[in-house]
Protein backbone atom coordinates (compact mmCIF):
# COMPACT_ATOMS: atom_id res chain seq x y z
CA UNK A 1 0.00 0.00 0.00
CA UNK A 2 1.25 3.65 -0.47
CA UNK A 3 1.14 6.63 0.85
CA UNK A 4 -0.18 9.84 -1.38
CA UNK A 5 1.60 12.95 -0.01
CA UNK A 6 0.49 16.37 -1.93
CA UNK A 7 2.77 19.03 -1.96
CA UNK A 8 5.11 16.67 -1.59
CA UNK A 9 8.03 18.60 -3.02
CA UNK A 10 7.98 21.47 -0.94
CA UNK A 11 9.75 22.25 2.04
CA UNK A 12 7.70 20.11 4.78
CA UNK A 13 6.27 18.18 2.42
CA UNK A 14 9.79 17.00 0.37
CA UNK A 15 11.17 16.12 3.98
CA UNK A 16 7.96 14.09 4.71
CA UNK A 17 8.84 12.18 1.87
CA UNK A 18 12.35 11.61 2.65
CA UNK A 19 11.12 10.02 6.28
CA UNK A 20 8.87 8.00 4.46
CA UNK A 21 11.01 6.52 1.67
CA UNK A 22 13.86 6.22 4.66
CA UNK A 23 11.29 4.33 6.26
CA UNK A 24 10.75 1.84 3.12
CA UNK A 25 7.44 3.24 2.88
CA UNK A 26 5.65 3.47 -0.64
CA UNK A 27 5.33 6.86 -1.84
CA UNK A 28 3.40 9.06 -5.01
CA UNK A 29 3.77 12.58 -4.58
CA UNK A 30 1.36 15.51 -6.06
CA UNK A 31 2.18 18.69 -6.40
CA UNK A 32 1.86 21.55 -9.20
CA UNK A 33 5.67 23.04 -8.55
CA UNK A 34 4.40 26.75 -8.08
CA UNK A 35 6.70 26.27 -4.37
CA UNK A 36 7.90 23.16 -4.64
CA UNK A 37 11.17 21.55 -6.65
CA UNK A 38 11.49 18.08 -8.37
CA UNK A 39 14.92 17.47 -7.67
CA UNK A 40 13.77 17.31 -4.09
CA UNK A 41 12.50 13.92 -4.68
CA UNK A 42 14.45 11.09 -4.36
CA UNK A 43 14.07 9.32 -7.92
CA UNK A 44 12.27 6.23 -7.11
CA UNK A 45 9.36 8.38 -6.03
CA UNK A 46 6.49 9.42 -8.62
CA UNK A 47 5.92 12.48 -8.89
CA UNK A 48 2.22 14.00 -11.08
CA UNK A 49 2.69 17.63 -11.55
CA UNK A 50 -0.81 18.67 -11.53
CA UNK A 51 -3.09 20.54 -8.53
CA UNK A 52 -4.44 18.35 -5.40
CA UNK A 53 -7.43 19.94 -6.29
CA UNK A 54 -7.91 17.91 -9.65
CA UNK A 55 -10.11 15.48 -9.01
CA UNK A 56 -9.49 13.50 -12.31
CA UNK A 57 -6.16 13.78 -11.36
CA UNK A 58 -6.23 12.22 -7.77
CA UNK A 59 -8.41 9.65 -8.90
CA UNK A 60 -6.29 8.13 -10.86
CA UNK A 61 -3.53 8.21 -8.85
CA UNK A 62 -5.24 6.88 -5.89
CA UNK A 63 -6.86 3.93 -7.83
CA UNK A 64 -3.46 3.19 -9.86
CA UNK A 65 -0.69 3.11 -6.99
CA UNK A 66 -3.13 1.58 -4.09
CA UNK A 67 -3.17 4.97 -2.08
CA UNK A 68 -4.13 4.00 1.49
CA UNK A 69 -3.60 7.29 3.63
CA UNK A 70 -3.09 11.02 2.33
CA UNK A 71 -1.10 13.45 3.87
CA UNK A 72 -2.06 16.80 2.61
CA UNK A 73 0.68 19.87 2.33
CA UNK A 74 -0.45 21.58 -0.61
CA UNK A 75 -1.98 25.25 0.16
CA UNK A 76 -0.52 28.62 0.80
CA UNK A 77 1.04 29.69 3.98
CA UNK A 78 2.43 33.90 3.96
CA UNK A 79 0.37 35.69 6.73
CA UNK A 80 0.93 39.20 4.84
CA UNK A 81 0.03 37.88 1.34
CA UNK A 82 -3.19 35.84 2.66
CA UNK A 83 -4.37 39.93 3.68
CA UNK A 84 -3.63 41.51 0.41
CA UNK A 85 -5.31 38.27 -1.17
CA UNK A 86 -7.81 36.47 0.95
CA UNK A 87 -9.55 35.11 -1.73
CA UNK A 88 -6.77 33.37 -3.02
CA UNK A 89 -6.19 31.74 0.21
CA UNK A 90 -9.67 30.06 0.68
CA UNK A 91 -9.27 28.83 -2.96
CA UNK A 92 -5.88 27.59 -2.40
CA UNK A 93 -6.25 26.00 0.97
CA UNK A 94 -10.07 25.29 1.76
CA UNK A 95 -11.56 24.94 -1.72
CA UNK A 96 -8.26 22.58 -2.09
CA UNK A 97 -9.01 20.54 0.53
CA UNK A 98 -12.94 20.24 0.06
CA UNK A 99 -11.79 18.36 -3.59
CA UNK A 100 -9.38 16.07 -2.39
CA UNK A 101 -11.75 15.07 0.45
CA UNK A 102 -14.62 14.53 -2.58
CA UNK A 103 -12.09 12.09 -3.82
CA UNK A 104 -10.60 10.51 -0.68
CA UNK A 105 -14.40 9.56 -0.05
CA UNK A 106 -15.52 7.88 -2.99
CA UNK A 107 -12.07 5.82 -3.18
CA UNK A 108 -12.56 5.12 0.72
CA UNK A 109 -9.69 6.17 1.92
CA UNK A 110 -10.09 6.46 5.57
CA UNK A 111 -6.42 8.07 7.04
CA UNK A 112 -5.63 11.38 6.36
CA UNK A 113 -3.21 13.63 8.30
CA UNK A 114 -3.84 17.43 7.38
CA UNK A 115 -0.90 20.04 7.53
CA UNK A 116 -2.84 23.24 9.88
CA UNK A 117 -1.24 25.93 11.66
CA UNK A 118 -0.97 27.42 15.16
CA UNK A 119 -2.37 30.48 13.78
CA UNK A 120 -5.79 29.08 14.09
CA UNK A 121 -5.65 30.20 17.61
CA UNK A 122 -4.91 33.72 16.95
CA UNK A 123 -3.58 35.62 20.62
CA UNK A 124 -4.08 32.90 23.09
CA UNK A 125 -5.51 33.36 26.27
CA UNK A 126 -2.84 31.41 28.15
CA UNK A 127 0.34 30.24 27.04
CA UNK A 128 1.48 27.42 26.62
CA UNK A 129 -1.51 27.44 24.31
CA UNK A 130 -3.45 23.69 24.69
CA UNK A 131 -5.11 22.27 21.64
CA UNK A 132 -8.97 23.05 23.49
CA UNK A 133 -8.02 26.95 23.38
CA UNK A 134 -10.52 29.24 21.42
CA UNK A 135 -9.74 29.16 17.69
CA UNK A 136 -9.88 32.96 16.55
CA UNK A 137 -7.64 33.74 13.76
CA UNK A 138 -6.21 36.88 12.71
CA UNK A 139 -5.30 36.38 9.05
CA UNK A 140 -7.07 34.75 5.95
CA UNK A 141 -4.13 32.12 6.12
CA UNK A 142 -5.43 31.07 9.86
CA UNK A 143 -9.12 31.46 8.77
CA UNK A 144 -8.44 29.10 5.84
CA UNK A 145 -6.82 26.47 7.73
CA UNK A 146 -9.83 26.71 10.37
CA UNK A 147 -12.71 26.28 8.30
CA UNK A 148 -10.68 23.07 6.71
CA UNK A 149 -10.15 21.61 10.00
CA UNK A 150 -14.09 22.04 10.55
CA UNK A 151 -14.89 20.58 7.19
CA UNK A 152 -12.07 17.81 7.34
CA UNK A 153 -14.04 17.00 10.76
CA UNK A 154 -17.55 17.28 9.18
CA UNK A 155 -16.68 14.75 6.65
CA UNK A 156 -14.80 12.26 8.88
CA UNK A 157 -18.02 12.34 10.79
CA UNK A 158 -19.97 11.50 8.47
CA UNK A 159 -17.72 8.78 6.32
CA UNK A 160 -15.73 6.95 8.91
CA UNK A 161 -12.76 8.44 8.28
CA UNK A 162 -9.70 8.92 10.87
CA UNK A 163 -7.40 11.80 10.98
CA UNK A 164 -4.91 13.46 12.50
CA UNK A 165 -4.55 17.26 12.22
CA UNK A 166 -1.09 18.44 13.07
CA UNK A 167 -1.09 22.63 13.96
CA UNK A 168 2.68 23.79 12.83
CA UNK A 169 4.10 26.31 15.29
CA UNK A 170 7.07 27.97 13.33
CA UNK A 171 8.85 25.33 11.39
CA UNK A 172 12.42 25.87 10.77
CA UNK A 173 15.83 24.45 9.69
CA UNK A 174 16.81 21.96 6.86
CA UNK A 175 17.58 18.67 6.53
CA UNK A 176 20.99 18.16 8.85
CA UNK A 177 22.97 16.23 5.96
CA UNK A 178 22.06 19.63 3.56
CA UNK A 179 20.01 17.77 0.86
CA UNK A 180 16.78 19.96 1.23
CA UNK A 181 15.36 23.03 2.76
CA UNK A 182 13.68 25.99 2.14
CA UNK A 183 14.42 27.46 -0.93
CA UNK A 184 11.20 29.35 -2.24
CA UNK A 185 12.38 32.74 -3.36
CA UNK A 186 11.12 35.55 -1.32
CA UNK A 187 10.21 33.22 1.65
CA UNK A 188 9.24 35.15 4.77
CA UNK A 189 10.07 32.81 7.10
CA UNK A 190 12.27 34.63 9.91
CA UNK A 191 14.62 32.19 10.17
CA UNK A 192 15.53 32.04 6.70
CA UNK A 193 15.50 35.89 6.46
CA UNK A 194 17.99 35.79 8.81
CA UNK A 195 20.17 33.32 7.06
CA UNK A 196 20.17 34.91 4.17
CA UNK A 197 21.20 38.35 5.82
CA UNK A 198 24.01 35.78 7.27
CA UNK A 199 25.00 34.94 3.68
CA UNK A 200 24.91 38.76 2.31
CA UNK A 201 21.88 37.94 0.24
CA UNK A 202 19.75 40.61 2.36
CA UNK A 203 21.02 44.29 3.12
CA UNK A 204 18.98 43.92 6.74
CA UNK A 205 16.43 42.22 8.51
CA UNK A 206 13.18 43.77 9.40
CA UNK A 207 11.78 43.21 13.00
CA UNK A 208 8.21 44.16 12.82
CA UNK A 209 7.25 45.71 16.29
CA UNK A 210 9.28 46.40 19.17
CA UNK A 211 7.28 47.31 21.68
CA UNK A 212 4.66 43.97 22.50
CA UNK A 213 4.35 43.27 26.04
CA UNK A 214 7.01 40.75 26.36
CA UNK A 215 10.73 41.11 27.93
CA UNK A 216 12.29 42.39 25.06
CA UNK A 217 9.62 43.63 23.37
CA UNK A 218 9.48 41.36 20.22
CA UNK A 219 7.21 38.81 19.27
CA UNK A 220 7.85 35.50 20.62
CA UNK A 221 7.57 31.80 19.05
CA UNK A 222 8.10 28.23 18.93
CA UNK A 223 9.77 26.84 16.62
CA UNK A 224 9.83 23.36 15.62
CA UNK A 225 12.72 21.65 13.24
CA UNK A 226 11.58 20.64 9.39
CA UNK A 227 12.96 17.08 10.49
CA UNK A 228 11.19 16.65 13.84
CA UNK A 229 8.28 17.75 12.33
CA UNK A 230 8.69 15.23 9.32
CA UNK A 231 8.81 12.11 12.12
CA UNK A 232 5.46 13.86 13.93
CA UNK A 233 3.66 13.34 10.79
CA UNK A 234 5.21 9.63 10.68
CA UNK A 235 4.18 9.12 13.93
CA UNK A 236 0.69 10.54 13.26
CA UNK A 237 0.57 7.45 10.50
CA UNK A 238 1.50 4.90 12.21
CA UNK A 239 -1.14 5.94 15.07
CA UNK A 240 -4.23 5.68 12.57
CA UNK A 241 -2.80 3.01 11.36
CA UNK A 242 -2.98 1.30 14.86
CA UNK A 243 -6.18 1.99 15.51
CA UNK A 244 -6.07 5.70 17.02
CA UNK A 245 -8.81 8.20 16.79
CA UNK A 246 -9.28 11.22 14.86
CA UNK A 247 -7.05 13.97 16.93
CA UNK A 248 -6.09 17.30 16.53
CA UNK A 249 -2.13 18.01 17.26
CA UNK A 250 0.29 20.70 18.43
CA UNK A 251 3.13 20.57 16.94
CA UNK A 252 6.09 22.16 18.79
CA UNK A 253 8.75 22.23 21.42
CA UNK A 254 6.80 24.03 24.08
CA UNK A 255 9.44 26.58 24.45
CA UNK A 256 9.61 30.35 22.81
CA UNK A 257 12.06 32.49 21.97
CA UNK A 258 11.70 36.10 20.56
CA UNK A 259 12.27 37.71 17.36
CA UNK A 260 15.37 39.40 18.77
CA UNK A 261 16.89 36.63 20.39
CA UNK A 262 16.69 34.47 17.12
CA UNK A 263 18.72 36.50 15.16
CA UNK A 264 21.00 36.70 17.85
CA UNK A 265 21.41 33.11 17.70
CA UNK A 266 21.81 33.45 13.88
CA UNK A 267 24.66 35.96 14.50
CA UNK A 268 26.30 33.25 16.74
CA UNK A 269 26.28 30.32 14.53
CA UNK A 270 26.62 32.48 11.62
CA UNK A 271 30.04 34.26 13.35
CA UNK A 272 28.54 37.39 11.42
CA UNK A 273 27.02 40.68 11.82
CA UNK A 274 24.37 42.32 9.39
CA UNK A 275 22.03 45.16 10.07
CA UNK A 276 18.43 44.82 11.77
CA UNK A 277 15.83 47.05 11.26
CA UNK A 278 12.77 48.15 12.76
CA UNK A 279 9.71 48.26 11.63
CA UNK A 280 5.96 48.87 13.43
CA UNK A 281 3.78 46.22 13.97
CA UNK A 282 2.04 44.28 10.50
CA UNK A 283 -1.47 43.52 10.89
CA UNK A 284 -2.01 39.22 11.22
CA UNK A 285 1.33 38.78 13.17
CA UNK A 286 0.40 36.98 16.91
CA UNK A 287 2.23 38.46 19.56
CA UNK A 288 3.45 35.17 21.44
CA UNK A 289 3.08 31.63 20.29
CA UNK A 290 4.21 28.86 22.46
CA UNK A 291 2.84 25.29 22.11
CA UNK A 292 1.53 23.07 24.72
CA UNK A 293 3.14 20.16 23.87
CA UNK A 294 1.25 17.09 26.41
CA UNK A 295 -0.84 15.83 24.19
CA UNK A 296 1.21 15.14 20.98
CA UNK A 297 4.04 13.69 23.08
CA UNK A 298 1.17 11.58 25.56
CA UNK A 299 -0.70 10.79 22.05
CA UNK A 300 2.02 9.72 19.25
CA UNK A 301 5.06 7.85 19.62
CA UNK A 302 7.63 10.99 18.57
CA UNK A 303 10.51 12.50 20.83
CA UNK A 304 12.17 15.79 19.25
CA UNK A 305 15.84 15.36 18.14
CA UNK A 306 16.51 18.65 17.40
CA UNK A 307 14.94 20.73 20.08
CA UNK A 308 17.77 23.04 20.41
CA UNK A 309 17.51 26.88 18.67
CA UNK A 310 20.87 27.06 17.30
CA UNK A 311 20.88 23.55 15.86
CA UNK A 312 18.07 24.68 13.98
CA UNK A 313 19.78 28.09 12.71
CA UNK A 314 23.06 25.98 12.16
CA UNK A 315 20.95 23.28 9.74
CA UNK A 316 19.02 26.69 8.22
CA UNK A 317 22.43 28.24 7.74
CA UNK A 318 24.55 25.34 6.24
CA UNK A 319 21.33 24.88 3.64
CA UNK A 320 21.73 28.53 2.49
CA UNK A 321 24.91 28.44 2.55
CA UNK A 322 24.91 25.46 -0.06
CA UNK A 323 22.13 27.44 -2.50
CA UNK A 324 24.35 30.23 -2.22
CA UNK A 325 27.45 28.30 -3.47
CA UNK A 326 25.04 26.36 -6.39
CA UNK A 327 23.32 29.83 -7.43
CA UNK A 328 26.40 31.77 -7.51
CA UNK A 329 28.24 28.84 -9.47
CA UNK A 330 25.25 28.50 -11.56
CA UNK A 331 25.67 32.53 -12.36
CA UNK A 332 29.22 32.79 -13.34
CA UNK A 333 28.57 29.76 -15.65
CA UNK A 334 26.45 31.37 -17.38
CA UNK A 335 27.82 34.53 -17.74
CA UNK A 336 30.99 32.64 -19.24
CA UNK A 337 29.18 30.51 -21.37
Amino acid sequence: MTVLVTGGAGYIGSHMVRALVEAAERVVVIDNLSTGFSNFLPESVPLFIGDAADENLVEDVINSHQIESIIHFAGSVVVPESMRDPLAYYRNNTMTTRSLLNVAVKCKINRFIFSSTAAVYGNPDQVPVPETAPTRPMSPYGSSKLMTEIMLHDVATAHGMNYVVLRYFNVAGADPLVRIGLATVGATHLLKIAVEAATGQRARIDVFGTDYPTPDGSCIRDFIHVSDLAQAHRAALSYLRNGGCSTTLNCGYGRGYSVLETIEAVRRVSRRNFAVQYAARRPGDIMTMVADTKRIRSTLDWAPQYDDLESIAAHALAWEEKLFRERNGESQQTASA
